[in-house]
This record gives C-alpha cells, structure tokens and sequence, in this order.
C-alpha cells in the first residue's frame, strides 16, 4: 500500500522490491500499469510470475550478486526512427500504443514485416532494445512506449 500511495501521491516512479515472495506480483503489476519501473531483487526460488511483471530481476543468493548497470544504448535503425512516430500518434497522455496495433499500422504506413527480421515478433524486436523502449507485462492490453533519452545520441 506504501508503494501505491508515493506513486499517486508523489509521483514516484522507481520502485525496488526485495522478495522471492509472489505475493507481491500484484503490486509489481499494478506499479507497472500506472508507468513506474519495478526492479525485483531476490532469490533463485522468486516465482515466475513475480519475475514476470518486474521490469528488470536481479537474483541474488549464492551464486555472486548481479551488478546493475546500464545497458548499453541500442544501434537506432531505420525502422527504430519510424516507431516513436507512430507510438506518439496513437498514444493517450504518455501511456504509450497497444504492440497488438503497432504491427498492422507499421505495415501498412511503411511496409515492415516484422516476421523478415531476426526478432520475427514485435515483442521480441522491442524487447531486445531496452534503452529505446518499454513495455508493459505480456497480456492483451500490452502497451509500448518509446524511450525518447535513448534516441537522444541517433539525432
């Protein structure tokens, strides 16, 4: 509930959650739905589905403790300079565009076919470019939103 309150109270965005306990995959969840970024750090026995709906999960225990520190900026294709236009024109307030209607809107605006490229889904594609966009838990409603600091170097 504390967690809740900062983010609608005082606008918090960040959240670290130290458990291997899924009982708070709800509240990953629900920080995640309202934009904020959710780092789980815990055990090799954290649930799946906890790890799921964190953004980034770091395991700790007996194996050597994973360092966090930033990942290296993504290579700004072609098609990465046409996807944050799109994403603007079909987002609300920043929350960003459903992935299900990205690729419909993408192939018919500028042909891509997501299947030709190494990734072969938008998810995967997406995914694999952490310093240019982020994404909601896997589900129906998934939503992208692009990272405009992580195409600051590609201007």
């Amino acid at each position: 509930m504390d967690a809740m309150e900062l983010m609608l109270s005082r606008n918090m965005r960040f959240f670290v959650v130290a458990s291997s306990d899924g009982d708070f995959t709800h509240l990953a969840t629900k920080l995640r739905e309202h934009g904020a970024t959710v780092i789980g750090v815990g055990e090799a026995k954290a649930p799946r589905s906890f790890r799921a709906f964190c953004t980034d999960f770091v395991e700790i225990g007996k194996a050597p403790a994973v360092r966090l520190v930033p990942k290296p900026a993504a290579i700004v294709t072609n098609l990465d300079l046409n996807i944050p236009t799109m994403i603007a024109a079909h987002s609300t307030k920043g929350a960003g565009m459903r992935i299900a209607e990205l690729a419909p809107k993408m192939h018919s605006q500028h042909g891509v076919q997501i299947s030709t490229y190494t990734e072969r889904s938008w998810r995967a594609y997406l995914v694999s470019r952490p310093s240019l966009y982020e994404l909601n838990p896997r589900g129906p409603e998934d939503m992208v939103r692009f990272r405009p600091e992580g195409f600051n170097h590609a201007a």
